[in-house]
Parts: structure tokens; C-alpha cells; sequence
């Protein structure tokens, strides 16, 4: 089940603009921030 969230506009354009710039569509530029996201949350809990 996928959250029903508030993004704030600047978040969103941000990630408008990585999809740009990586040649993806709007929601593999999400789905990808989310994956760094979480691993980098990940690797933070472990130190």
C-alpha cells in the first residue's frame, strides 16, 4: 500500500529534475530516491 503523503512543491521539482537529468520517468526518479533513501537509512542504523 502506497502512502497518501503531502510533498512539498520544492521536493517535488527536485525530483522532477533528477528525473531529467537521468532520463527517467517521474516515478522511477521516486522510486529511485526512495531506494537511496532507505539504504542510506539502513547503513546509518548499523554504525
Amino acid at each position: 500500500m502506497r502512502p497518501n503523503i503531502d510533498i512539498s512543491h520544492t521536493l517535488s521539482g527536485r525530483i522532477k529534475d533528477y528525473a531529467e537529468a537521468n532520463d527517467l520517468g517521474l516515478s522511477e526518479a521516486y522510486a529511485e530516491v526512495l531506494e537511496a533513501g532507505l539504504e542510506a537509512l539502513e547503513t546509518q542504523d548499523k554504525q
